[in-house]
């Protein structure tokens, strides 16, 4: 037997990942918490708040009724077109936990070293300043530096990081909140950004399905964009409907595997 029984992967989204609070609110109701949790940009988001102690419904309750200009600022367009103020403030008000070893659930983030064009895990460290790094998608915001190294949005490289725990648990179970398809039109700069993030997302994915014991990737949210948060409930929801949907075989599979 490995060291945790279930294991969480949620992957990146932006607003589309309040969908991942409504898995968990679904996974709880059937007693199917995770013991670990790996997390990409807004994986990484819902992850530490989770993990730090927060229901779901808690979480949702942080994020409605704002617009995504309430977590970003203009940035001078150097390297990226806004900063994610508003959201570190947030994140410092809620977050009790200040480094990702004070979690009361094992996290582990996943981040893109720009240079290198690697991935680079975080498990321990100041939580804020990864959570930001990791969430930084390229061209929309501003890269972040930690320990002298450039890092953007985890998800570049690694949008659903099972590799980080997949010695580690009995079971996995995968979160994907940017299922593919083909678009009528591309309106706008934010919009050619996202549709050119996930072009680059949708390859690896396709790979990785097979690796997850479970792996739940709601169809509704392609009507979500990536700054949609003003629609957290209706995200919510359809994270929470379609693991309930799968919450028969999720079960079945962890009895098995216990």
């Amino acid at each position: 037997m490995k060291k945790y029984k279930v294991g969480l992967v949620l992957s990146g989204g932006a607003a589309r990942g309040l969908a991942h609070a409504g898995v968990l609110q679904a996974l709880e109701e059937e007693g199917l918490e995770p013991e670990i949790i790996s997390g990409v940009s807004a994986g990484s988001i819902v992850g530490a708040l989770y993990a730090d102690g927060y229901h779901p419904g808690q979480i949702l309750e942080m994020f409605l009724e704002k617009s995504m200009l309430s977590y970003v600022k203009p940035a001078i367009p150097k390297l990226g077109l806004m900063r994610m103020t508003g959201l570190e403030e947030l994140l410092e008000e809620k977050l009790h936990a200040k480094r990702i070893e004070d979690l009361k659930i094992p996290l582990l983030i996943t981040t893109t070293d720009i240079h290198s064009g690697k991935a680079v895990v975080f498990s321990k460290g100041k939580l804020i300043p990864v959570i930001l790094a990791s969430s930084s998608i390229p061209v929309m915001f501003v890269p972040s530096v930690i320990d002298g190294i450039t890092l953007v949005d985890g998800g570049v490289v690694d949008n659903l990081p099972i590799d980080p725990i997949r010695n580690q648990c009995d079971f996995i179970i995968g979160v994907h909140v940017n299922p593919f398809g083909e678009i009528a039109a591309i309106d706008g700069m934010i919009e050619m950004a996202e549709r050119t993030f996930n072009l680059s997302v949708a390859a690896q994915i396709e790979k990785k399905i097979a690796d997850f014991d479970i792996f739940i990737e709601p169809p509704e949210l392609r009507n979500y964009g990536l700054t949609d948060v003003k629609k957290a409930k209706e995200i919510y929801n359809i994270g929470y409907k379609e693991a309930k949907r799968l919450i028969g075989l999720i079960d079945t599979h962890v009895r098995t595997a216990s």
